[in-house]
């Protein structure tokens, strides 16, 4: 899986696309498994694109969460839909993630981390 990837002050800024289920997620988690251990730990997935997530997708955030955490960093969600933010809500996902409605908002927050 190609995922667009940029860092911008020290930061790995991560957009996921349309979709990130069971057939995308082993080259999702291989791919920000390498972009943890290559970066410092700190990391923005923009959902902006992304429509469609199952219980794969979010056992890849989940662990790519934990990866950012062992690193002494973490990992911001941005741009969620409604659709994406309601599956965070019912799983209660969105009380373990610091969500925010966009990359500003979320590279904002890590300056004052």
């Amino acid at each position: 899986m190609n995922l667009a990837h940029r860092t911008e002050n020290g930061i790995d800024i991560v957009k996921l696309p349309r979709q990130l289920g069971m057939a995308d997620a082993a080259d999702a988690r291989a791919a920000l498994k390498d972009i943890i251990n290559g970066g410092g730990g700190r990391m923005i997935i923009d959902l902006s694109d992304t429509e469609i997530v199952d219980s794969s997708g979010l056992a890849v955030l989940v662990g790519s969460l934990q990866a950012a955490r062992k690193k002494d960093g973490d990992l911001y969600l941005t741009g969620m839909g409604n659709t994406v933010r309601a599956l965070f809500e019912l799983t209660r996902l969105h009380t373990v993630f610091q969500i925010f409605d966009d990359e500003s908002a979320a590279l904002r927050a890590w300056a004052e981390a």
